[in-house]
């Protein structure tokens, strides 16, 4: 078993972690540690220079605009993303953008369609919003109240989705909808629908926790026509082509989250070096230095679970059980390493100007999204057969 990295990947790390340093520096909005104050979302410029820096194609084929790498070099650079940027709301929309918007079209899309969106998702001409969540549907996805009947040449959709992440600035979205009331997961259709068709009307940005730079709002569909050419997969295809992005989600996206524990650990490291009470170095107390000995396990555990469901992407071997354990590993340890951080920190860590407290807003969410903490225990018990 090799863990090493290749020279290639590991120059390409090193090439994308200082290209983000350079392009999104740490400032007033974004200290030390996170998120920008609450409002303050990310803009076209910033979209477009992730674009530039070919950070909204990793995955993506070649020939549509992306780099075609693989789930673990993906991973890797969204890692260096979460690490170099400390705008942690930046890295999840575009990560969001990616696994969960382009790779349903990439995988699933029509030719037609994955021509004309996915140059434009790669580049950062366009933003994508994932528009699956409903009030009564977060984990169960079979129950959807938005509902898609035939029309002629295509669909017409109706209902709302209630937490679209990139929502209120999406040019595009990836929807899912009950076309078959009857046929449970089976009734469940995916489209890709333009924020300009008529019928679509995004919500105004919500006041949320964390991930401050990224806007997420409601969508409603009112007599929304999408043409067949739209159709992720065949009609009834959708609760499998999402399970499929979040097996991307889950996986390549929670990186960012590893980058961001890489961080937090680099910041630590350096205040407790510098902190003195009573006479020495807060380092020199085992109760510190223990404490980024549990920051610094963490975050390697979950790394090696992480790159481990990615090779088995890559391998084409099944990897639910490995992606559930990544996903829960990460995100349950980067909530609790942001903590540790802000305890590190002491008064100075509860305060904005370092971002310290940032960081563990940001980290909430990560136990919430893409399935919580006991779907992913769920999943790792199904696997194992109980």
């Amino acid at each position: 078993m090799e863990f090493d990295w290749t020279e290639a990947q590991r120059a390409r790390y090193g090439q994308t972690l200082d290209a983000v340093r350079a392009a999104f520096p740490d400032d007033e909005s974004a200290p030390a540690g996170g998120s920008a104050a609450p409002g303050t979302y990310y803009d076209r410029k910033d979209w477009l220079l992730l674009g530039q820096l070919g950070l909204l194609g990793l995955s993506v084929p070649a020939r549509f605009g992306g780099a075609g790498l693989g789930a673990l070099d993906t991973a890797h650079q969204v890692e260096a993303l979460g690490r170099g940027c400390a705008r942690t709301g930046l890295v999840f929309g575009a990560s969001a953008h990616l696994f969960a918007c382009a790779m349903p079209v990439v995988d699933f899309g029509t030719e037609e369609l994955r021509r004309r969106i996915l140059p434009g998702m790669c580049s950062g001409e366009l933003i994508a919003g994932n528009a699956m969540t409903e009030d009564e549907a977060g984990s169960d996805v079979s129950r959807l109240a938005v509902t898609a009947r035939r029309a002629a040449g295509g669909w017409v959709l109706n209902g709302e989705k209630s937490f679209v992440s990139n929502g209120p600035a999406a040019d595009v979205f990836v929807t899912y909808a009950t076309t078959d009331p009857g046929a449970g997961h089976l009734g469940v259709t995916g489209f890709v629908v333009d924020r300009a068709a008529p019928g679509v009307h995004p919500g105004e940005p919500m006041d949320k926790m964390g991930l401050s730079q990224c806007p997420a709002g409601s969508v409603r569909f009112t007599e929304c026509f999408v043409p067949d050419s739209a159709v992720l997969g065949e009609p009834g295809q959708g609760g499998m082509i999402f399970q499929h992005s979040m097996g991307w989600e889950r996986a390549c996206l929670f990186a960012g989250y590893v980058g961001l524990a890489d961080r937090l650990i680099e910041v630590c490291t350096r205040q407790v070096r510098e902190r003195r009470q009573f006479g020495k170095r807060i380092a020199d107390f085992q109760a510190v230095s223990h404490r980024l000995a549990d920051m610094a396990l963490r975050t390697e555990a979950a790394r090696l679970l992480l790159y481990r469901a990615c090779w088995e992407m890559d391998e084409g071997r099944p990897a639910t059980l490995s992606i559930a354990l990544s996903k829960l590993a990460v995100s349950e340890g980067v909530l609790s390493t942001a903590l540790d951080a802000v305890r590190l920190f002491g008064g100075r860590g509860y305060l904005r100007a370092d971002g310290i407290e940032a960081a563990l807003r940001d980290a909430v969410p990560s136990v919430i999204f893409s399935g919580t903490s006991d779907i992913q225990r769920q999943l790792i018990a199904r696997e194992l057969g109980l």
